[in-house]
């Protein structure tokens, strides 16, 4: 017998089931809804009710950057073994998000899950993957990032971390800006500079450093002096261009773009896996 897409719809909202799953079971149960649910039992209701509180704290995060690297989009998958995140389709399923963000630029979580690709929402292609991979599966953090100068994207071995790293303008020597984009990943800064420290981070880390000083035994006001101090190694530990250059302690990671003749860092975006 014909099934009716919106029977198969109906059975998917009942049930958490995929799509296919669904079809199969109404023409196994001649259309039978009840009949179709008994099918599905085992294979997606109970599985789509279970993982719900589970924690999907694997995955794999991954890029994709325009030809002209003007424009780049990373995006977080997860799931709830490692074992899934190796394998190759499930990594695949990440790229092909990254593809439907990076051409439909969705504002917010809410839009990209009602995004489209072939003819499927987005949440209900996770629904799919639910029912298939019998994992909870779904799409954490994403970013996107546009510049009129050069966009470099790096991801870490094991796609647990990506960075974006955007140029005042093209980078000649690639090395130069991977470079960086490493120096992103390994030393996780704030800010590209002091000025783009939010106040509220600053007001916090400057009261710590004044108690400790107060606490040590100095005077209030010699305290509060001596905290600009502490504050300047606090720029040289958080600020990417302030920071001390991996590769080259004795330089900061401005100098270096500097004397290599590269433009400077303008912006950039570190995802790492669960968000930390």
């Amino acid at each position: 017998m014909s099934i009716s897409a919106s029977d198969v719809k109906k059975l998917r909202d009942q049930t958490g089931a995929g799509m296919m799953d669904c079809k199969k079971a109404l023409n196994e149960s001649n259309g039978d809804m009840e009949a179709a649910i008994d099918l599905l039992r085992k294979k997606g209701q109970k599985v789509s009710e279970k993982r719900a509180d589970r924690e999907a704290n694997q995955g794999v995060i991954v890029s994709l950057i325009s030809d002209d690297q003007k424009k780049a989009v990373a995006v977080e998958l997860n799931c709830e073994t490692d074992f899934v995140a190796k394998n190759e389709e499930f990594v695949q399923n990440a790229n092909d998000f990254a593809k439907a963000i990076f051409e439909q630029e969705p504002a917010d979580r809410d839009a990209l899950l009602k995004m489209t690709v072939n003819d499927l929402t987005v949440e209900d292609m996770l629904k799919d993957l639910v029912g298939k991979i019998g994992e909870k599966i779904d799409i954490g953090q994403f970013k996107i990032m546009k510049s009129d100068g050069q966009i470099v994207d790096y991801i870490h071995p094991g796609n647990q971390l990506c960075v974006l790293a955007e140029f005042e303008s093209k980078v000649e020597n690639p090395d130069i800006a991977k470079d960086v984009a490493m120096q992103i990943a390994a030393m996780n800064p704030i800010a590209v500079t002091r000025d783009e420290v939010d106040t509220t981070v600053l007001q916090k880390e400057k009261e710590i450093a004044k108690e400790q000083l107060i606490n040590e035994g100095k005077p209030e006001e010699i305290a509060e002096k001596a905290a600009a101090g502490k504050m300047r190694r606090f720029f040289e530990e958080r600020v990417l261009l302030e920071q001390k250059f991996v590769k080259d302690g004795s330089l900061s990671v401005q100098d270096y773009l500097k004397q290599s003749g590269a433009p400077l860092v303008t912006a950039f975006v570190r995802l790492q896996l669960g968000g930390q």
